[in-house]
């Protein structure tokens, strides 16, 4: 009896929800870094066997809005509970604080089975795991509470396990060898980006949109790619240029090596930087590099 379905990823930002999609899906999908606020947009990972598909879609982690980025993705990650057949909501290895307990009560109001996912437990020693867990049993509303670590792989098969209890009996939505159901031109976007975030630090990191403005030509066996960074300040475009274009140059280095991994095969990246004064609190720019509300 195969079984299907959607599971929203929820969690404060910084908690690493797209090492789990990561893990599962074998191919980077969502991007990864030390700094919060990483995932922006609803990214989904699929994940297939011979018994189960699931649809695991990566919100952007919830926090106190500042600006129009912000609130789109505080209702980015409230309105995809909307649709799911299961929460995954995923903590810190420590005992609940105000964070979580925020989250916690939005999740009151779902009507889909809610699953208590705490990440990263091989970093702390397993003495330490129990208090953890009846500090979250304490707020029940919870179906399961399931400790693992994305990176390492522990507790990843009960988990797996768990989601299939509770997923409905339903047909194969994608076929076997899709990893997300996000254009291309989007992932490489974001592959850009995660270097930025990587290799910069501070306030530009945040202040930074990619969108890729060409990517279907092929000149001397290679794809081409033309993409174009988004700032709000001169000062930004200079940290991202570097001296002599140094940190460009890296930038692009290491982005091209991301996307030939993904697509397989070589990349001419071609990379640009303008300034769009205030863009993460423009709402219609937000829309043309793809943070569209309608699309929710």
């Amino acid at each position: 009896m195969f079984k299907s379905g959607f599971g929203g990823l929820l969690g404060r930002p910084n908690v690493v929800k797209s090492n789990l999609i990561k893990f599962l899906v074998v191919k980077k999908v969502a991007i990864t870094s030390n700094k919060p606020q990483t995932t922006r947009n609803r990214i989904s990972g699929i994940y297939t066997s011979d018994e189960m598909q699931v649809v695991f879609v990566d919100t952007p982690g919830i926090f106190k809005p500042h600006s129009k980025l912000d609130d789109y993705m505080d209702k980015a990650s409230v309105s995809s509970l909307n649709d799911v057949d299961l929460v995954l909501f995923m903590v810190e290895p420590e005992e609940m604080g105000k964070g979580d307990q925020y989250i916690a009560n939005l999740l009151k109001e779902v009507k889909v089975p809610v699953l208590l996912v705490i990440n990263k437990v091989d970093e702390i020693h397993p003495n330490k795991l129990l208090p953890i867990m009846d500090s979250y049993h304490k707020l029940e509303g919870f179906k399961e509470i399931l400790p693992i670590s994305a990176t390492q792989g522990i507790g990843i098969e009960d988990l797996l396990k768990t989601i299939k209890e509770y997923l409905p009996v339903g047909p194969q939505y994608y076929g076997a060898d899709q990893i997300t159901d996000r254009p291309e031109y989007f992932v490489v976007a974001e592959l850009i980006r995660e270097q930025i975030l990587r290799l910069t630090s501070q306030e530009v990191p945040h202040a930074t949109a990619v969108a890729v403005d060409h990517m279907n030509t092929h000149q001397n066996g290679k794809l081409l790619i033309e993409a174009t960074i988004y700032v709000e300040k001169d000062g930004q475009k200079g940290i991202i240029i570097g001296k002599g274009g140094k940190m460009l140059k890296q930038i692009g280095i290491n982005s091209r090596q991301e996307i030939e991994r993904l697509l397989g095969e070589k990349v001419n990246l071609r990379l640009w930087v303008k300034v769009q004064h205030n863009w993460r609190s423009d709402p219609n720019f937000l829309k043309r590099i793809g943070y569209d509300k309608k699309e929710l």
